[in-house]
């Protein structure tokens, strides 16, 4: 028989699969709420935008995706070295928690960086 310090979820393996198991699904929830602000923000300052948005505002704007997954990927490092309280719904209340201030962070900053940096400044 296997001692309890030995089960494989007690492994830093199985608790970076448990981890994954729930922060991926919800990364696509994350980039649905960060898309859909891209495109409300679109929308809102079209006129403005719509000479910024060539085929040379492709890359830059792929970038700042993949920067804004790599910052979704730090909740790895906060579930595995925080000490998070455990025990029968504590760890999703702490997870969702952590999720929703990580998704405000992301929507700051991108409404930040749309309207300081992407959109042209009145003329």
């Amino acid at each position: 028989m296997t001692s309890p310090s030995h089960r494989t979820e007690d492994t830093p393996p199985g608790a970076l699969r448990r981890a994954a198991a729930w922060w991926e699904p919800h990364r696509i929830l994350y980039n649905i709420v960060l898309a859909a602000l891209f495109v409300a923000l679109t929308v809102r300052t079209w006129p403005r935008l719509r000479p910024e948005l060539t085929v040379h505002a492709i890359p830059p704007l792929v970038v700042l995706a993949l920067l804004a997954n790599l910052c979704y990927s730090t909740a790895y490092a906060a579930e595995l070295l925080v000490p998070f309280p455990r025990g029968p719904g504590r760890l999703p209340r702490w997870r969702w928690t952590l999720w929703l201030v990580g998704t405000c962070f992301a929507v700051l900053l991108e409404t930040y960086w749309f309207l300081d940096e992407i959109l042209p400044p009145l003329s």
